[in-house]
């Protein structure tokens, strides 16, 4: 079973930035156990994931039932990624994919048609897919739901075909779902290509095709078009939340880069990202803030008249920026991927690093995923106190010793 009241768990998009999730549910399982709570039911009754947060609520929600030991599988993946895990890293797959598109945009399609080249994406994802098949459980879903050791489960993509962003779930009770300006919601029986498609950076990696009412649809990263990522977890029936952002919202502000000349396209893309990734939560979130303080404005009669109800929500986001920590840890990145990246931009490390930004979303090598993890559990720990408060659970940190004549017997 879950724990009540009924908690959604909401896990946003940001390809290597998701290692910071990891960190933070590490730290929460943590505070869990030391709390004395009971371990046998999940403290996430609804999860929702987009991109690569998809990717962590699925493999969250197939393991409903020991809650642990999937945050002990994420991690143990997480802290020894690397790239060649998630896409072609080697020089043949780096030449067929990412050489190929770069230079159907330099020369054009007239080169690509004669040539009867069509790479689709930057990058080759195809070691992604076997990574998924072998780590998320998805036919356990449907017991896990039916014991009710889960709600439901969540995972949003955008449809290239007709512009919708659409939200599959599995859920273990039938629910109406819902239609918003251009959100949908779909019923469906959640699949690995379902999750390789939420996490399709757009022109990073290839869009995967999907079945939706009785047709075919192409879609990509579900961070895209996502104006409202808080709202599944709340039609899916979460009575509180606990939001889990991979950057800005709490982030000191940029060190500011010299100018030298036309930026890049690395910074060009990588401003985009942020703003596909990273905005539409934080704007939702201060949306729901809102709310939530007019609602308290309201005398109890209005407020029983109002369809609109107050939402308990524990955000926690990075304290630093990633895109500094990625700037670090740059060359990490394998060589081939390294050379294919200088020509959009992408160079140097540490203080001489540029195009940091668009680097943080595709750095899966464990130095950084390592260090992300290390600051999502140490940005729970410095709110240890509003975690516990916010679960109900209780601090079990051993009381200091007595003075000594308060000892027994003194």
């Amino acid at each position: 079973m879950y724990e009540t009241p009924l908690t959604g768990l909401v896990l946003t998009g940001g390809g290597a930035r998701a290692a910071y999730q990891v960190g933070v549910l590490g730290a929460i399982a943590k505070l869990r156990r030391e709390s004395g709570a009971d371990l046998r039911r999940n403290p996430f009754g609804v999860i929702c994931g987009t991109s690569a947060g998809a990717i962590n609520a699925a493999a969250l929600a197939c393991q409903a039932d020991r809650f642990d030991a999937a945050v002990e599988v994420l991690t143990r993946v997480w802290r020894e990624f690397r790239a060649e895990q998630v896409y072609r890293a080697d020089s043949i797959g780096v030449i067929r994919s990412g050489a190929q598109w770069l230079t159907m945009l330099s020369i054009g399609w007239v080169l690509a048609r004669w040539r009867k080249a069509r790479p689709r994406s930057l990058l080759n994802n195809e070691p992604l897919a076997d990574l998924l098949a072998r780590t998320v459980q998805f036919d356990r879903l449907p017991s896990l739901l039916s014991a009710r050791h889960l709600q439901a489960l969540a995972i949003t993509a955008s449809s290239y075909s007709n512009g919708e962003h659409v939200t599959f779930y599995q859920a273990a009770a039938p629910l109406q779902p819902w239609t918003r300006t251009q959100r949908v919601a779909v019923s469906s029986a959640l699949t690995v290509p379902h999750l390789l498609a939420s996490a399709a950076i757009p022109f990073v990696f290839p869009a995967t095709e999907l079945e939706r009412d009785g047709g075919k649809e192409w879609f990509g990263d579900g961070s895209m078009r996502q104006t409202a990522p808080i709202s599944p977890a709340i039609h899916l029936g979460a009575q509180r939340l606990v939001i889990i952002g991979a950057g800005r919202m709490h982030e000191p502000p940029g060190r500011r880069v010299a100018n030298t000349g036309y930026p890049s396209l690395a910074q060009i893309a990588g401003h985009a990202m942020s703003g596909i990734f990273l905005d539409a939560l934080m704007l939702d979130v201060e949306r729901m803030e809102r709310i939530n303080r007019t609602l308290a404005l309201l005398p109890e009669s209005a407020r029983q008249q109002t369809p609109l109800q107050p939402i308990h929500a524990l955000v926690i986001a990075p304290s630093q920026r990633l895109d500094d920590i990625a700037a670090r840890h740059q060359a990490q990145l394998p060589a081939p991927v390294r050379a294919l990246l200088r020509g959009v931009g992408v160079s140097g490390s540490g203080a001489d690093a540029r195009g940091a930004a668009l680097a943080s979303y595709l750095l899966f090598e464990s130095g950084y995923t390592q260090e992300l993890m290390a600051l999502g559990a140490a940005d729970v720990q410095a709110r240890r106190d509003e975690v516990l408060a916010f679960f109900d659970w209780h601090d079990a940190k051993p009381p200091l010793p007595l003075p000594v004549r308060e000892q027994a017997g003194s």
